[in-house]
């Protein structure tokens, strides 16, 4: 306590001093401790707030290790410009009666929903690959009897990586990774990270593909990909 407290005793009694009629020399001496005692009080206090932001971030930010999910239609824009209500209401009924309830199947958590695809957060990755693989297989079948100018495809794009957690939405280069992965899946296929499969890697009975080493925009480090084909899943 005293350690907080004595910059601005000793600035009190070298006030003190000049208001007393001490001699110059004193005075002048009095004059040089209080300008210390002032930056050592301004110092304390910029420090006091520096870490007062540091621990509101600290126990702002909540991050953890998750199974990140990212899909999103092909041409989607092509399907609108033929028929907006009718891919709008075809993809409407798709995720109600078959996205959704598949997501929920394997505990996966919608985080939300981008117009014309997802973001959704697993625990698993094993859930996370099986949850891809099952959309792409029942899409398929579904697709067999559509024309194809109003099929609805998926790419998907599955990453484990490290997340920042907001109520509403997860963040981070590990999402990004993800986002650059649907991109590079063939439509009704899955693209996922060397990592990813790994975990999965025994438990997932998938025929995959060694994409190697790719570099993906805006991604620093070269990522090494396995993709899963279209119509290709568990056995």
């Amino acid at each position: 306590m005293w350690e907080e407290r004595w910059p601005y005793l000793g600035n009190d009694c070298v006030k003190g001093l000049l208001a007393g009629g001490a001699s110059l020399a004193l005075q002048w001496v009095a004059r040089k401790a209080l300008q210390v005692l002032r930056r050592l009080r301004a110092r304390r206090l910029a420090r006091g707030t520096c870490d007062d932001k540091d621990t509101t971030i600290r126990q702002r930010v909540q991050r953890r290790l998750s199974a990140i999910l990212v899909a999103d239609v092909v041409g989607y824009s092509r399907l609108t410009e033929a028929d907006e209500e009718g891919t709008h209401g075809r993809l409407t009924t798709l995720r109600r009666q078959v996205i959704d309830p598949i997501i929920r199947e394997h505990r996966g958590r919608i985080v939300k929903n981008t117009g014309d695809g997802a973001l959704v957060e697993f625990g698993s990755v094993v859930d996370a690959v099986r949850c891809a693989i099952e959309v792409q297989q029942v899409l398929a079948v579904r697709n067999a009897s559509v024309p194809q100018i109003h099929r609805i495809e998926f790419r998907v794009g599955v990453n484990l990586a490290d997340v920042i957690v907001e109520p509403n939405d997860i963040y981070g280069d590990g999402v990004n990774v993800a986002v650059r992965l649907e991109g590079l899946a063939a439509p009704g296929g899955i693209c996922l990270t060397a990592d990813t499969w790994r975990h999965a890697r025994g438990k997932v009975a998938a025929q995959v593909i060694d994409l190697g080493e790719q570099r993906l925009k805006n991604i620093a480090e070269p990522a090494h990909v396995y993709a899963i084909p279209p119509a290709i899943g568990i056995a």
